[in-house]
């Protein structure tokens, strides 16, 4: 397989699957399923050419594990980080005592006044390491790390969840659970 393609391939899943199915006129169920049939024939009339092969490709070496198929592979979704509303399902999970966020020094008075915020996303997310927090700092330029004291946050009344990738998931962090 073309390491380029894929990666092409695995952006434009991540727009359609998470934030733009009308991009390509495709359905989601309320659980951000889409049948793995119907998007490879839409992605092939918009010019993203697919077929099952490549796409069980992508899913299986996606180094963040960004999707995920149903137990029969006939429908896709992506395993978290939508901006459109889906209802993934997930049990709320008891977190470990600290969680990380990658982030850059330009949003740490916004962070230190308002907490940490998701944004235009569903839910806000929280890694279990900081290498895996550095790496997502690291998209916008010098990475900040900051622990979040979850467990705190969690027995204080706060929900968690934990995605099928493995990524923590809460709606926010308000700034006095944030380590600097």
């Amino acid at each position: 397989m073309d390491k380029k393609n894929t990666k092409e391939i695995s952006k434009f899943l991540s727009l359609v699957l998470r934030h733009s199915p009308q991009t390509i006129q495709l359905i989601l169920d309320e659980n951000g399923w889409a049948k793995v049939d119907e998007l490879i024939e839409q992605c092939n009339k918009y010019q993203k050419v697919i077929d099952i092969e490549l796409l069980q490709y992508v899913v299986e070496n996606n180094d963040k594990k960004r999707f995920a198929f149903n137990d029969d592979k006939t429908k896709i979704r992506a395993s978290q980080g939508h901006s459109i509303v889906v209802e993934l399902e997930l049990d709320e999970v008891i977190p470990t005592d600290l969680l990380f966020h990658g982030t850059v020094e330009r949003f740490l008075d916004a962070i230190a006044k308002e907490g940490l915020q998701k944004m235009e996303r569903q839910h806000l997310h929280l890694s279990k390491d900081k290498e895996t927090a550095i790496k997502v700092g690291s998209r916008r330029g010098k990475p900040v790390i900051l622990t979040v004291k979850a467990k705190e946050m969690h027995d204080d009344g706060f929900k968690f969840y934990l995605s099928e990738n493995k990524v923590w998931l809460t709606d926010h962090v308000p700034a006095k659970y944030i380590e600097f």
